[in-house]
């Protein structure tokens, strides 16, 4: 680990635990209060409970120009994507996504979209809607692999997190816990239940809690659509297409257009804020793969709105690709900061039921 960014995070969580200005502000003032002294897993810990809402930012009275120079969210956001790469399996693929993931995430569309059209030009066809430009058994034998490839990694991934910030077999509760606090994007309220300040500086707004629940359950509704499809498919005898009226077309329609809105305004978030209080050597690739969501999801869309035009096939095979490049992406992109986040939670939990407040555990 970079013992740079672990030293200065941990120089700045040390001040704030003696000032306590920010006290309840989120789940990492708490967390951090809660020790006197920070081994590394706890930097960890703290890093990844962190939101990026900067409101400790905006209230300390540390900040530059005073010689205490304390900018916490900058500081954790480093520490944070630092510790993605190094849990990330293989680590060198999040590295090169951070660095270039405009780049990559823009190839692997374009490269796979061009596979999937070669395929369908070698005959693998057969079938109604979609299984008439590229046939069922063709999906799953590509997107089966691709599917599991990420689950995979993520295991191994947060069993290494888990590893470094000292996790137990966590019990029910610490799920339930950690389930309401994501459910409810709860830290991006702030404690006193305003909302963050991410996108206008010390004014309080909602409107980047609102985005991600836009992009979490859209992306939920998709991921229901395609397990309902799947239970049809295999279980029902019912193979697709399917009309408007079905689970398939009620889950994907509402949840394709609420990633795609969520998507977009996240974006348009992230460029109004201050870069100054993020990882600047993370946000292309944050941005990036951003785009390549509502790209899956708007893709969708266009398909099932012009799926009976000349133009499906070449639709198909660009939203099949940015689908593929989706899912052999996610362990190193900012979609694994969903995964890694919930740990955290899970670890919060377990903390506040397991531990003594004040203890000097982690010194």
């Amino acid at each position: 680990m970079s013992t740079d960014l672990i030293q200065e995070a941990r120089r700045q969580a040390e001040i704030c635990n003696a000032c306590r200005y920010c006290e309840g502000f989120c789940s990492v003032f708490p967390s951090l209060q809660s020790r006197r002294a920070f081994a590394d897993g706890d930097i960890t810990q703290l890093a990844n409970l962190c939101h990026n809402c900067r409101g400790c930012y905006y209230a300390c009275q540390y900040t530059a120009p005073h010689e205490f120079d304390l900018n916490l969210p900058r500081a954790l956001a480093e520490v944070r994507r630092e510790s993605w790469e190094r849990f990330a399996w293989p680590a060198p693929l999040a590295r090169m996504f951070h660095t270039h993931g405009d780049r990559i995430a823009l190839a692997a569309v374009a490269g796979f979209a061009v596979l999937f059209m070669a395929i369908r030009a070698l005959g693998s066809a057969g079938g109604e809607g979609f299984y008439s430009a590229l046939s069922h058994a063709a999906m799953v034998a590509i997107f089966l692999p691709a599917f599991l490839f990420p689950l995979l990694s993520l295991a191994i991934g947060v069993g290494r997190y888990w590893r470094e910030v000292a996790g137990s077999l966590p019990h029910p509760r610490d799920f339930v816990a950690a389930l309401g606090m994501a459910g409810r994007m709860k830290d991006l309220a702030a404690g006193h239940g305003d909302g963050c300040n991410f996108e206008d500086e010390d004014r309080f707004s909602h409107a980047r809690r609102h985005a991600h629940h836009a992009v979490m359950y859209g992306f939920l509704l998709c991921f229901a659509s395609t397990v309902s499809g799947t239970v049809m498919h295999y279980f029902l005898d019912m193979p697709a297409p399917y009309p408007i009226w079905s689970a398939p077309k009620l889950l994907g329609v509402p949840g394709g257009v609420l990633l795609t809105i969520g998507c977009i305004w996240m974006i348009v978030l992230k460029r109004r804020a201050d870069p100054d209080l993020a990882d600047v050597a993370a946000q292309g690739g944050e941005l990036a793969f951003i785009a390549l969501l509502g790209f899956v999801a708007l893709s969708g869309l266009a398909v099932y709105a012009l799926g009976n035009t000349a133009i499906m096939p070449s639709l198909l095979a660009l939203h099949l690709g940015s689908v593929l490049a989706f899912f052999l992406l996610t362990p190193f992109t900012k979609m694994a900061h969903g995964v890694y986040r919930f740990a955290a939670l899970v670890r919060d939990a377990q903390s506040k039921r397991t531990e003594r407040p004040g203890s000097a555990k982690g010194a």
